[in-house]
């Protein structure tokens, strides 16, 4: 292949180098499995991948780009990024294969410097073929900055076309469930078992809104993406940008769902640290995908129960009095007494300070003593705090029908979305 071109001269291109393409054009061969030795040496993820089919395609990927640096060489030309269109169908590749970008990176450039060695040996034997070799270098470093960046754009372009293939694919999953289709066959069956969302399995559904607008470009998909680095590595379920929300599905661990909502409420915090203010609402516990549209709805109304704050309310840690008291439904609303409203909005908008009284007490099984006690204060001060409550609203606070109306107009005139369940206070 290289005796053809020894008046190439002629053409501006050092007949030294001319030589040494030749030379190493004839080992061609053996210079491109000692870089795919090399590589699968150096590279744990090439050297230690499952995929039969990886050898073959960094076989390919290597003679190719060695292709092209020897005819750059030859040419007497720069390498051109068009000179590597190959490098995109390997990009892709890679990504399927599990392979990063900084191990892709570096298999290129372990490659380059494999070839440069195979240029040094042949140069050994002419003082004419060393200088030639020597004045290859710069030659040599350029190829590798183009052919790097031009490997590094390809495999970002590659990884963004999977991740959102990979969003519409989980998309429109979540679409089939909510809207009950058959999913016993196909694909989407293989991608329900690998999420843990087999038939039979305990779940629960998951939904988020933003509550404010998102700062700095941010979007959804950014705190999909901070959900999963935060939530424990190897951890099983399903996360979908829907429209405006996240909606995620989660199978629940055998000690039930609490888990789930800590896990949750640490990553909410950690966003809202970083100015995502995240509403989100958990379903109680249902039992298989085929009941996913009635988990789904009542996320979304644990969501709304937030009442527009951000945080994290899970109906699975609720008891039904507490789910009764979550609805904001209006014709409750026009029922409670005008004077126990009153009460209600003046002590909220004085900072809660009977308000805080009353549920202590409450939760105090309306013992007077025990709720002075656990709020640090003299017990004739929680008498005289309860004495203004009475008064004011004209409910006995020694009767627990009494006692539920105003936790109950507490609740729906302003403590939405409480940290502490009312069935605790009760």
């Amino acid at each position: 292949m290289g005796t053809q071109h020894t008046s190439a001269g002629k053409d501006g291109v050092d007949p030294g180098v001319l030589q040494v393409v030749d030379a190493v054009e004839a080992s061609f061969d053996r210079v491109v499995t000692t870089a795919v030795d090399a590589i699968r040496a150096q590279v744990p993820a090439y050297g230690a991948s499952p995929d039969e089919r990886l050898q073959g395609d960094l076989t390919a990927h290597v003679r190719v780009v060695f292709r092209v640096l020897l005819t750059s060489f030859r040419e007497g030309r720069p390498a051109r990024r068009g000179d590597f269109p190959i490098t995109a169908v390997q990009a892709m590749r890679r990504v399927d294969q599990g392979v990063s970008l900084s191990d892709f990176l570096q298999a290129f450039r372990i490659g380059q410097l494999t070839l440069w060695e195979s240029v040094l040996e042949v140069a050994q034997g002419e003082p004419r073929t060393r200088r030639a070799a020597l004045s290859l270098v710069g030659h040599l470093m350029h190829v590798i900055e183009v052919g790097s960046s031009a490997a590094a754009e390809a495999y970002l372009d590659a990884q963004q076309h999977r991740l959102a293939e990979s969003d519409r694919v989980r998309r429109d999953l979540l679409e089939d469930l909510l809207a009950r289709r058959d999913l016993s066959q196909g694909p989407k069956q293989a991608m329900l078992r690998a999420a843990g969302l087999e038939p039979g399995a305990r779940l629960v559904v998951a939904s988020a809104t933003s509550v404010v607008p998102l700062a700095d470009d941010r979007t959804l998909r950014d705190a999909v993406a901070a959900m999963r680095r935060h939530v424990s590595a190897g951890a099983q379920g399903l996360l979908v940008v829907r429209q405006d929300e996240i909606v995620g599905l989660a199978p629940v661990p055998p000690g039930g769902a609490r888990a789930i909502v800590h896990n949750l409420e640490r990553v909410i915090a950690e966003l809202d640290r970083d100015g995502v203010r995240l509403a989100l609402g958990i379903s109680t516990v249902h039992t298989g995908p085929v009941e996913v549209p009635e988990a789904y709805a009542e996320a979304c109304v644990a969501r709304d129960g937030l009442g527009g704050e951000p945080g994290v309310l899970a109906l699975a840690l609720l008891s039904s009095f507490d789910y009764l008291v979550l609805r904001d439904d209006e014709t409750v609303r026009r029922l409670i007494r005008p004077e126990v409203r009153r009460f209600v909005e003046d002590d909220l908008a004085r900072g809660g300070v009977l308000i805080s009284t009353l549920l202590e007490y409450t939760a105090s099984d309306l013992n007077a003593k025990t709720a002075a006690h656990r709020l640090h204060m003299h017990v004739n001060t929680a008498y005289y705090r309860l004495e203004r409550i009475a008064e004011r609203t004209g409910c006995d606070l020694r009767r627990f029908s009494d006692v539920l109306e105003l936790v109950i107009a507490v609740r729906l005139l302003g403590v939405h979305g409480s940290a502490t369940p009312l069935s605790q206070t009760l």
